[in-house]
């Protein structure tokens, strides 16, 4: 099975919704129709500038699509600062970002949180993008395929295979993450490996060959191409690299 490249950007806490719109704009000016028609590009701002980047994105009629950073499970509540899963779905965010090491890391989020908003995400018809990864010392000790093989079940489980099929899921490990270090792309592609082999268990071949599986962990237009050479990884999530539009642009058209 073909599966089609999937290059998100992670805005993290960056931009206000004025240079959101900027930074789409210049985006869009830097890639070519071609260019969607290989690569899925997503964006993610932060919830300030959801509403504007949607706008830029529907009034231009650009291909570029949009993601958030974060969710919380339920649809409407007593939940002071949170944002629901309908939210997002109702200003047309195509993607959410669950499970990232700064929210489990500064945030507290563990498995069992993690696994509730990825369902959440689903159950609206939105597409998660399930980041895992192991820290420094769990890599040392031999450990990253235990570590992301239970976040991974931990959050997939109880998926269909249809469902499964259409998960996105990021091995971000912590060590790499706005470190300017980065895993090889062997390793990288060892994890993408352990990965699948997750989903297959859980849904079966067909649901595993059709799951895109990324890399994250200072991706930069000059290391893409090498991760992107391995079969077994369909993409990136990106961090710093994506506030530069420039930048951006170069890892979407890594094959340039």
């Amino acid at each position: 099975m073909t599966r089609r490249d999937l290059i998100a950007g992670n805005w993290k806490m960056n931009a206000t919704h004025l240079e959101a719109i900027q930074m789409v704009q210049k985006l869009s000016y830097r890639l070519d129709p071609a260019d969607h028609e290989r690569v899925d590009v997503v964006v993610c701002p932060a919830f300030t500038a959801l509403r504007s980047v949607q706008t830029v994105i529907e009034a231009d009629h650009l291909r570029i699509q949009l993601g958030a950073q974060n969710v919380h499970w339920e649809e409407s509540g007593p939940y002071t600062g949170e944002v629901s899963p309908l939210m997002l779905s109702r200003l047309g965010v195509r993607f959410v970002i669950v499970g990232h090491s700064e929210r489990r890391q500064v945030f507290g989020e563990d498995d069992t949180v993690v696994a509730r908003k990825l369902k959440a995400v689903v159950a609206t018809g939105m597409t998660p993008i399930l980041a895992v990864g192991e820290t420094l010392d769990q890599r040392d000790r031999g450990e990253t395929d235990e570590v992301i093989g239970a976040q991974a079940r931990t959050a997939l489980r109880g998926l269909d295979a249809d469902q499964l099929g259409r998960m996105a899921v990021a091995y971000e490990p912590i060590w790499a993450i706005g470190t300017g270090h980065n895993a090889d792309p062997d390793t990288a592609a060892a994890a993408a490996l352990v990965i699948r082999a997750v989903v297959s268990e859980l849904g079966g071949l067909e649901a595993a060959a059709a799951a895109r599986i990324l890399y994250g962990g200072s991706v930069n237009p000059g290391n893409i191409s090498a991760f992107m050479a391995k079969r077994e990884i369909d993409g990136a999530l990106v961090g710093g690299a994506s506030l530069d539009p420039d930048q951006f642009a170069a890892i979407v058209r890594y094959w340039v």
